[in-house]
């Protein structure tokens, strides 16, 4: 089992690429905490966990809450007495029709940006106590390129995330604790995507990818749990594209 023993912390955890890790980090041998605002969906995945003899617990968190954050920490260690990794996940969708939407810039920087940052304030020094720990930041390729069917706040917060990454692997390096971040394609629609779940919208977008298809979550999860693991022991400050090949053209 590649994470044997080891304790993983999954925002976002409810559904999607979130729930999917967190299901195969469970299968590896880690015990998993679920976090995300979707009381019910989260406790569902971690039932499911314990049902197919895992160990997992929902944590109910909003990543904007530093106060949550540090609650969420706190019941990790008093659950498990540690935390190995954790997986900032949680985010919005930026594809929204209004390009010069300020609320809509606030709350994807607050959610996807500045999530990020108070996860790894929150996880990272019970980390640092152990001297070893994997940080896994969610971005997108929305982090690298400029696209019409995003909210700039989108490629803004994404890119924020990319490099908010860089400075952390180079300050806890020295630490034991690696960071690194992955930057999905085109996946399934988010449950806060507009333009992007049209369908002649998702065509488009499928057609500019060099594989020819959408990606599945479980790829995302796999990449996912490659950084997470031993296997990624030498691997800090980098970025996994997991994107079927679209920003290679």
């Amino acid at each position: 089992m590649r994470l044997k023993d080891k304790v993983a912390l999954i925002t976002g955890g409810a559904s999607g690429m979130g729930a999917s890790t967190a299901q195969i980090f469970a299968r590896e041998g880690a015990r998993v905490v679920v976090a995300d605002v979707a009381d019910a969906d989260g406790a569902k995945v971690a039932a499911d966990i314990r049902a197919g003899g895992g160990g997992a617990r929902f944590v109910r968190l909003d990543v904007t809450d530093e106060a949550a954050w540090m609650a969420a920490v706190a019941a990790t260690m008093a659950e498990w007495g540690r935390i190995d990794i954790l997986v900032n996940n949680a985010g919005i969708s930026g594809s929204y029709p209004d390009p010069f939407d300020t609320g809509l810039w606030d709350r994807l920087m607050d959610i996807n940006a500045k999530g990020v940052f108070l996860g790894m304030k929150a996880a990272i020094p019970e980390m640092v106590k152990r001297g070893a720990g994997s940080v896994v930041n969610i971005s997108s390729i929305s982090g690298f390129v400029g696209q019409k069917v995003v909210h700039m706040g989108y490629n803004a917060s994404k890119a924020a995330v990319r490099v908010m990454t860089k400075s952390a692997a180079v300050q806890f390096a020295k630490d034991g604790v690696r960071v690194n971040s992955v930057h999905p394609g085109v996946m399934p629609p988010m449950r806060t995507s507009k333009l992007t779940a049209d369908p002649a919208v998702r065509e488009r977008l499928v057609r500019a990818i060099p594989m020819g298809r959408a990606g599945r979550i479980e790829e995302v999860a796999n990449a996912t749990l490659f950084l997470a693991s031993d296997e990624a022991s030498y691997v800090t400050g980098t970025e996994l594209v997991v994107d079927g090949g679209f920003l290679a053209m």
